[in-house]
């Protein structure tokens, strides 16, 4: 049976919780162990999500909340200790989380920014970063990881054009179809499991068109083959955000990216980067599917049981190590598009501690 929930442990993680994770699966539940100790489960969705075959996009998401965790402790005046338990499979990892009181802690300023870090996937203003912005997010990750920016007209067309291209894998597959239809909360502004179709990205004329096709993959399918369904999205979720933003970028590791200790690394790099962005005013939406469709690709792993799906990812796999460079490829495991605007007025949200808590 569980331990009662400690003050200062709840009122961490009701910050940690709004850690980001793909499609708000926050894939992590909380058990209290003692008055300084919690476990932290992060389990993986590879058995029904196709973004998430090998793990590594759940892993990624779990090094995000032990980021956030860290951060959030020290607004109680604790550093965190985090320790993964080795002999556990991989779709189940668990990490002892110890804090230790300390008086010389100061509150980490990035704390306020936990919450209000938010996905823009509408577009944003075309100012470009300035020279001590980009230092800033620079320094903010650890030694050794490093960002390629993609900033003026040409660099974010290519990004652009490149997501536009790979846009037509993910929503032409049934696989991808089974993914999204279950994580779009329709009729919603807010949504502490899903994302609210208001905080998708289109037009309402483009939801509602979305909502009744995606009734049915026999629908879609019908629609992407004889009436062009997956281009008013495709132009509206990735062509158009993505000349219309600051720049894209691409975050590396120091090393390729093997096993699940690289992957929680990069993970908390990405989270204080994007806190750090937060924090100068910035807005950032991932881009994710091509890195993951082209690891898959490179390693081998069938993720589709759609041929032409699969040609179109060996083409996209060309395009990023043009992109990218063919060394630096294995080192990256973050691609988004930053810029500013207005804060989104729909978002997800997230589940309370209590729905979070396990025992």
């Amino acid at each position: 049976m569980g331990h009662a929930i400690p003050e200062h442990i709840y009122r961490i993680l009701d910050l940690a919780r709004w850690a980001p994770s793909g499609d708000n699966t926050q894939p992590w539940r909380f058990e209290i162990l003692g008055d300084e100790h919690l476990l932290l489960h992060g389990f993986d969705t590879r058995d029904h999500v196709v973004y998430d075959r090998d793990g590594h996009a759940s892993q990624l998401a779990v090094g995000a909340i032990l980021e956030t965790i860290a951060v959030a402790a020290s607004t109680q005046g604790r550093r965190a200790s985090i320790e993964r338990r080795l002999d556990t499979p991989e779709s189940h990892l668990l990490f002892d989380v110890c804090f230790t009181r300390d008086s010389s802690v100061a509150s980490d300023p990035l704390a306020t920014c936990i919450e209000t870090r938010v996905v823009q996937r509408r577009p944003m203003s075309i100012r470009p970063l300035s020279a001590k912005q980009v230092h800033t997010l620079v320094a903010a990750l650890p030694e050794g990881y490093q960002v390629i920016w993609f900033e003026g007209w040409a660099k974010r067309w290519r990004l652009a054009r490149f997501m536009f291209d790979n846009a037509k894998v993910r929503l032409t597959i049934p696989e991808a179809y089974e993914v999204h239809s279950a994580v779009i909360e329709w009729g919603a502004r807010f949504s502490e499991d899903r994302i609210p179709d208001q905080a998708v990205g289109v037009d309402p004329i483009t939801a509602r068109f979305m909502r009744w096709a995606m009734s049915s993959w026999e629908r879609i399918a019908f629609f992407n083959k004889y009436l062009f369904g997956d281009l008013p999205p495709r132009l509206q979720l990735d062509l158009l955000p993505g000349l219309l933003c600051g720049a894209h970028f691409a975050l590396q590791a120091p090393k390729p990216l093997g096993g699940i200790d690289d992957f929680i690394a990069a993970g908390r790099a990405m989270q204080r980067f994007w806190l750090v962005a937060t924090q100068l005013g910035w807005l950032i939406q991932p881009e994710m599917t091509p890195v993951i469709f082209t690891r898959y690709f490179r390693r081998k792993l069938a993720f589709t049981k759609t041929p032409t799906a699969l040609k179109r990812v060996e083409i996209l796999n060309r395009q990023l190590l043009e992109i990218i460079g063919e060394p630096a490829v294995e080192r990256l495991f973050f691609i988004g598009r930053i810029g500013a605007g207005p804060i989104p007025v729909a978002r997800s949200t997230r589940k309370s501690v209590e729905n979070l808590l396990l025992g």
